[in-house]
């Protein structure tokens, strides 16, 4: 990620990617390390083998690149794909390079910083002889038709910057592109590229420069050579993540910094500065630790109570009900029993209900109080709004209130 105007501070609008948005929603205290203080992270072992294995699989597939001309004017940085029709000949084969020179390629490119030991370093090693003799006798057998490899992109989205490297565009079978991520990781499933925020992103990048649409996005998981294929992003999800994005960018701005503990802490690098993790002076621990316990005691104390609280209630709600009053008298206050009562709606139940009745536009922000309009209104269809009603679910509640005896009946 880059932020333009950096000596002046960080109030210029940066260029977000993927992963650096990621840090940011993850810690953004661990973003601020990472982006502004400039701080490293040690190398690690799965780090330096995903390089390298991106690093061969450029050099395998660059050769049967067609690029696509620039075009000029108001468009010149966009890139059309005039070359490529959808008839047009496949390239057969990987450009003459045969599997020793690829393992010869493999050797020159290995990184062998981060691994944990010389034997981690041989099975990652091992792994990878494996991983690129799949990939490249499955190219032999369907060779791709690539428009770009690690191609660098940067776009303008509705006011924010955002740029990334997109491991490969192909040309896909309609005539569109295709955006392909590859993946080292252990294990990868179908709603990974159903969910990725990565491949949204590189959608849009890829359509901001490019002439052809996106028609697909895949997720290719080099340890078994499985494309997880989907189609393109809806409308609806891109939004989704420009929201995030917009959040992402206003917090950077603001200089919003704080730490977000969870899990990921127990990985980071930089418990040493987070205030998180900042040790207790020794004057102060006699006095905080006295105050822990005491917290520690009245918490448990807290817990033992509202689990008799909720007992009482409940045998107290059942004998109210039995004799159908709601106010019952106390030595001090009065206990009223009162009803609240909520409606919900799937919209996954709704939805198809509305759009077969044609009138899904009147349902915009799927609040219950919304769809008891449309059943109550006379306009629609009674069988219609018959239908939305038993679609509902009704949940009642029933809690207590005391009132003073000084005040009660």
């Amino acid at each position: 990620m880059s932020l333009s105007g950096a000596e002046a501070g960080v109030a210029t609008v940066p260029t977000l990617s993927y992963s650096s948005s990621r840090a940011y929603l993850e810690c953004p205290l661990r973003w601020k390390f990472l982006y502004i203080d400039r701080l490293t992270e040690a190398p690690r072992g799965y780090f330096s083998f995903g390089r390298t294995i991106h690093s061969v699989l450029e050099t395998i597939v660059r050769p049967l690149v067609v690029p696509g001309a620039r075009r000029s004017g108001e468009a010149e940085s966009q890139r059309t794909l005039d070359d490529w029709h959808p008839s047009a000949p496949t390239v057969a084969g990987p450009a003459g390079l045969s599997e020793e020179e690829i393992l010869t390629v493999y050797d020159r490119e290995w990184l062998n910083e981060g691994y944990s030991s010389s034997e981690e370093e041989a099975r990652y090693r091992a792994l990878g002889v494996e991983m690129l003799r799949g990939f490249y006798a499955q190219m032999r057998r369907d060779p791709p038709r690539p428009v770009a490899v690690e191609q660098h992109l940067e776009a303008s989205w509705d006011g924010i910057p955002i740029h990334g490297y997109i491991d490969r565009i192909d040309r896909a079978p309609g005539g569109g592109l295709a955006v392909l991520d590859y993946k080292t990781s252990r294990e990868l499933r179908a709603e990974d590229a159903r969910e990725s925020d990565q491949l949204s992103l590189y959608q849009v990048l890829v359509e901001k420069n490019y002439s052809d649409p996106v028609e697909e996005l895949t997720l290719y998981h080099l340890r078994s050579l499985t494309p997880l294929k989907v189609s393109r992003r809806p409308k609806e999800t891109l939004e989704l993540l420009y929201d995030r994005l917009g959040a992402v960018t206003d917090g950077i701005r603001a200089e919003a910094f704080d730490p977000t503990p969870g899990r990921q802490c127990a990985r980071c690098e930089f418990q040493s500065r987070c205030p998180e993790f900042r040790t207790v002076p020794a004057e102060e621990q006699e006095r905080l630790r006295a105050l822990v316990d005491r917290f520690v005691q009245l918490r448990t104390e807290e817990e033992r109570v509202a689990g008799e609280l909720e007992r009482t209630a409940e045998e107290l709600h059942r004998s109210a009900a039995d004799l159908r009053v709601h106010r019952v008298p106390g030595s001090g206050a009065t206990a009223i029993r009162h009803k609240e009562e909520s409606w919900q709606y799937p919209p996954e139940r709704i939805g198809p209900i509305l759009q077969r009745a044609g009138i899904r536009d009147r349902l915009t922000s799927g609040r219950p109080e919304e769809v008891r309009r449309i059943v109550r209104d006379p306009s629609i269809d009674p069988e219609i709004r018959r239908r939305v009603a038993d679609a509902g679910t009704r949940r009642v509640k029933w809690y207590w209130e005391l009132e003073e005896s000084s005040r009660a009946d």
